[in-house]
C-alpha cells in the first residue's frame, strides 16, 4: 500500500520534469533557429522565394526578435554599469584608505624621529647630572674631612691657630652650613638623575611602540594595496565585459536597423500614385515602429496636409492649377536655396515641380510647402532644435538615398519623425495637439499669431454658415481610429 500511495505522485513529478526540460529545449532551440535565420544573408534569400506576406512575416519575427535581444543586452550593460560603479567605488576609498595610512606611518616616523632626539637629549642630560653628582660627591668629601679635622683639633691647638677663639666656632658652623647645603644638592641632583632616566625609559617605551605601531600600519598598507589591485583586476574584467556587450549590442542594433529597413521596403508604394487608405495605413503602423505616433493621427495630419498625398501642391507645373504662379513668388526668399538644392539632388526641375500655394481673394497668401507631408525645404535639410535634418534621417531608416519629400514612404517617415520630436510618441491627447499645432506653425503652443493662421481650425474643425462641420486633424484622426478598432483596414487586407 506504501508503494502505491507513494508512486504515482512520483511519477508526475518526474513527467512534469521531463515536460519542462522539453519545453525549455524547444524554447532553446526556438532562440536558436531565430538567431540563425534572422542573418541577413539568410533574410535575403528566403525573402527571394517566399511571397511578400509570409516575408514581411518573416522580417517582424526577426525584428521582433531583435528588439528583445536589445533588450537583453541594455539590461545586462546596466547591471554591468552598476557593477563597474561598485569596483570603482572600493577602489576609491582603498586608495583613499592606502593615502591615509601612508600619511600615518609618515607622521609615525617624524614622531619616532623625534623621539629618537629626545632620547639622545635626556642620555646627554644623565650623563652631565652624572658629572654633577661626582663633582658634588668630591665637594662634600673635602667638607666632611676637613669638618674631622676640626673635630680632631686639642683646645691647645685651636687657641695657637686662632686668634679668637670665635673665628674657630664661626669657620665650624660655616662647615656644617655648607656641609647641609651640599647634601641638600646632592640629593636634588640625584632626583633629577632618576627622572631623566625614567624619562629616558618611557620615551624608549613610547618610541618601541610607535614603531610596532608603524609595521602594523605598512602591513595594514600591504593588504589594501593587494586587495586594492584584485579589486582593479576584477574592475577591468568588467569594463572589458561592458566593452563587449557594447559591441554586441551595436551589432543587434544595426542588424534590427537593417531589418526595418526591409520591412519599409515591403510597403513601398509607387512615387507616382497617392496611396489607397489601406497602403497609408500600413504604411502609418511601420512609421509607428520607429517614432511611436499613432497611425490614426498620422492620417488625420496627412488628410488635411494632402487628403494623404493627393494634393501635393497646384502651383509652379503645367498640370497645376495655377502653373502660372511659380515657387520663387510663393515660397519666401529663405528657402530657395534648399528647394535648388533638393531638385538638383533628385533631377527634379525646380520650374516644373508641384509646390504648395494658398490663393484667397485672388492674392498669394503663402506656399512652398513640398510633397505629401508638406514639408518646407528650409524644415527637410536643416530642422531646428533636432540634431540633424529629416532629409539624413529618412535616409539612415530607408536605407535610400537621396530621401524625396515627394516621395510617400519618405514623407510619411519624416511626418512622423517631426511628430514625434514635438511629443506626439507619448500618444496622449494633449501631447498629440501640441505636435499638429508644431507642424502647422512652428510652436507646440496655440499663440495669437498661430490662431490668425487658423491653425485653430485646421486641428479642430470648425462648422459654416450653413451648419456644415468641416473636419480637422483631430477628427480624422478619432474616425481612422475607429476605422482600426473596427478592423476595418485588416479585413480589406
Amino acid at each position: 500500500m506504501l508503494t502505491t500511495k507513494y508512486k504515482l505522485p512520483t511519477i508526475i513529478v518526474s513527467l512534469s520534469l521531463i515536460i519542462s526540460f522539453v519545453l525549455i529545449s524547444f524554447e532553446s532551440l526556438a532562440k536558436e533557429d531565430l538567431e540563425d535565420i534572422c542573418q541577413l544573408e539568410k533574410l535575403d534569400n528566403q525573402c527571394q522565394i517566399l511571397p511578400q506576406q509570409e516575408c514581411q512575416s518573416l522580417l517582424e519575427k526577426c525584428k521582433s526578435y531583435y528588439e528583445q535581444k536589445t533588450f537583453e543586452l541594455e539590461k545586462d550593460i546596466s547591471v554591468t554599469q552598476k557593477k563597474e560603479k561598485n569596483y570603482a567605488n572600493q577602489v576609491y576609498i582603498l586608495n583613499s584608505k592606502i593615502r591615509k595610512l601612508r600619511n600615518q606611518i609618515y607622521q609615525s616616523n617624524l614622531i619616532v624621529k623625534d623621539l629618537g632626539i629626545q632620547i639622545e637629549d635626556t642620555g646627554l642630560s644623565i650623563v652631565n647630572t652624572s658629572l654633577k653628582i661626582d663633582d658634588s660627591k668630591e665637594k662634600l668629601i673635602v667638607i666632611l674631612r676637613t669638618i674631622y679635622e676640626e673635630d680632631q683639633k686639642s683646645i691647645i691647638e685651636i687657641l695657637l691657630s686662632e686668634e679668637k677663639l670665635s673665628d674657630f666656632f664661626n669657620n665650624l658652623m660655616t662647615l656644617e652650613v655648607l656641609n647641609s647645603k651640599n647634601q641638600e644638592l646632592l640629593q636634588e641632583i640625584k632626583k633629577l638623575k632618576l627622572y631623566l632616566e625614567d624619562q629616558k625609559q618611557s620615551l624608549g617605551g613610547e618610541k618601541d611602540d610607535l614603531k610596532r605601531q608603524v609595521l602594523i600600519q605598512r602591513l595594514q598598507q600591504g593588504e589594501s594595496e593587494k586587495t586594492k589591485q584584485e579589486k582593479e583586476y576584477v574592475l577591468e574584467q568588467t569594463r572589458g565585459e561592458k566593452v563587449l556587450y557594447e559591441e554586441y549590442l551595436k551589432d543587434i542594433k544595426e542588424k534590427s536597423r537593417e531589418i526595418r529597413k526591409r520591412i519599409f521596403r515591403l510597403v513601398q508604394i509607387p512615387e507616382s500614385e497617392a496611396p489607397s487608405l489601406e497602403e497609408a495605413y500600413e504604411l502609418a503602423k511601420y512609421v509607428e515602429t520607429v517614432t511611436g505616433v499613432r497611425p490614426a493621427f498620422l492620417l488625420g495630419l496627412l488628410q488635411i496636409e494632402s487628403r494623404i498625398g493627393q494634393n501635393v501642391g497646384q502651383c509652379n507645373c503645367s498640370s497645376c492649377r495655377y502653373p502660372d504662379i511659380d515657387w520663387k513668388t510663393v515660397m519666401s526668399k529663405r528657402h530657395w536655396d534648399s528647394f535648388l538644392k533638393i531638385t538638383k539632388e533628385l533631377g527634379m526641375d525646380a520650374n516644373q515641380t508641384p509646390v504648395s500655394c494658398w490663393i484667397g481673394g485672388g492674392k498669394i497668401q503663402m506656399g512652398g510647402a513640398m510633397g505629401p507631408a508638406q514639408f518646407m525645404p528650409n524644415t527637410w535639410l536643416y530642422p531646428q532644435n533636432v540634431e540633424r535634418g529629416y532629409k539624413r534621417r529618412v535616409e539612415q531608416i530607408s536605407g535610400r538615398s537621396p530621401a524625396n519629400p515627394w516621395r510617400v514612404s519618405d514623407a510619411f517617415l519624416a511626418s512622423g519623425l517631426y511628430l514625434s520630436d514635438r511629443g506626439a510618441r507619448s500618444q496622449k491627447l494633449y501631447d498629440e495637439i501640441g505636435a499638429a499645432t508644431a507642424y502647422l506653425c512652428g510652436t507646440t503652443r496655440m499663440t495669437s499669431r498661430c490662431i490668425a493662421a487658423g491653425v485653430k481650425l485646421y486641428i479642430y474643425g470648425w462648422t459654416d454658415r450653413n451648419g456644415n462641420h468641416h473636419k480637422g486633424i483631430m477628427d480624422y484622426a478619432a474616425e481612422f481610429q475607429e476605422y482600426v478598432d473596427r478592423g476595418v483596414f485588416e479585413n480589406n487586407n
